[in-house]
């Protein structure tokens, strides 16, 4: 069987070479006579793994030397709490509300202070990022948080919010590696893997030295101390070894293509055929502010569910998957992640201009 143009939000499309590599290499990594699965996280091969995993993604972000890498666990779910663990010392946070991550985020981590709601596109479903100009920061807030790409929305922060001097923590879950980012500009920048770098069960925390202490709320777990990671370079406790493996073949394949800068063009290429054709179309809508769009997940709809139904069903069977729109959302998304290749997303848009002259 052919492979189809996956597009779906997370676990999502990877680059076909990465899984011919895998592939090569299930049985037999480098001559150990095993596979990645099988081998010890403290052997000598996986030590190399992970450590060139780390330094290929240094190098594709330039993260400067006091801020370290994490390879964790738990999902970006997970760090909802793990945040205001470590990092809520007066037990007041900031928080910036523009889909459903964030005001989980938020409302975890009242679980372990105060949070301030600071700004929020709640009263338009979601559809814009608010004006962060100026902000009514909190004096005592230990940070700022943001979702920087909103995959269920289809919105992404086209500025970085001013906090006012205060630590910017941002989950950067599906929008990590798809352009260029200043780390310097945050305290803390996290991602789950499985949305545009690697397979499921793998975060990547990206966080400031001075942030990384003993001083956690009390009763915080050991395991979810940032310390402990940083302290055992990402080998407290077994790993996610295979999906680190994955990511690291996925910084490879970033740094063949160009780099970020290259991906951002390409992105920004992508996005651009499929936006274009949503602005003309008389059958389909995008659902975001212009301004507000996101180049890796497209959210539209025709405006009747039935006939949003019916395109689902009839783009599965041309070979277009996972088009269907998050349960709390409706109509459809193309998640257009850096592994989509143009072509898929020509694809979708013929498709698209053939079931509009078909059922307008």
């Amino acid at each position: 069987m052919s492979r189809v143009y996956n597009f779906s939000a997370g676990p999502a499309v990877l680059p076909e070479e990465v899984l011919r590599e895998a592939a090569d290499e299930m049985l037999d990594y480098r001559g150990t006579g095993m596979s990645v699965m099988e081998m010890s996280h403290r052997s000598k091969a996986f030590e190399e793994i992970i450590t060139e995993a780390e330094q290929d993604l240094r190098d594709l972000m330039g993260i400067p030397d006091n801020y370290r890498v994490l390879f964790l666990q738990g999902g970006a779910s997970q760090q909802f709490a793990m945040i205001p663990m470590n990092l809520m010392k007066n037990r007041v946070a900031d928080y910036i509300i523009t889909g459903q991550w964030a005001k989980k985020a938020a409302k975890e981590a009242e679980k372990y202070g105060k949070v301030n709601r600071i700004a929020s596109s709640e009263d338009r479903t979601f559809s814009y990022i608010p004006d962060c100009s100026d902000l009514p920061v909190s004096e005592d807030a230990d940070y700022v948080y943001i979702c920087e790409n909103n995959t269920i929305y289809g919105t992404k922060y086209q500025q970085l919010p001013n906090t006012k001097g205060k630590i910017l923590v941002s989950d950067i879950s599906s929008c990590f590696l798809s352009e260029p980012v200043d780390v310097t500009r945050y305290g803390m920048l996290y991602g789950g893997a499985q949305k545009n770098i690697g397979p499921a069960g793998v975060v990547i925390a990206i966080i400031r030295e001075d942030l990384i202490t003993e001083d956690v709320l009390p009763g915080t777990p050991t395991m979810l101390t940032y310390k402990t990671h940083a302290d055992a370079k990402s080998l407290y406790n077994t790993p996610p070894a295979y999906g680190i493996y994955i990511c690291g073949k996925v910084f490879k394949w970033l740094k063949a293509q160009g780099g970020l800068a290259a991906m951002k063009e390409r992105n920004e290429k992508k996005a651009k055929v499929l936006y274009d054709f949503l602005d003309e179309s008389r059958l389909f809508c995008g659902t975001v502010v212009p301004k507000d769009r996101s180049l890796m997940n497209v959210p539209f709809v025709t405006g009747d569910a039935d006939l949003d139904a019916k395109f689902v069903k009839e783009a599965k069977a041309a070979g277009l998957e996972n088009l269907k729109g998050h349960r709390s959302v409706g109509g459809m998304r193309a998640s257009i992640y850096n592994a989509m290749p143009y072509e898929g997303v020509a694809a979708l848009v013929d498709f698209m201009k053939k079931f509009e002259e078909e059922n307008r």
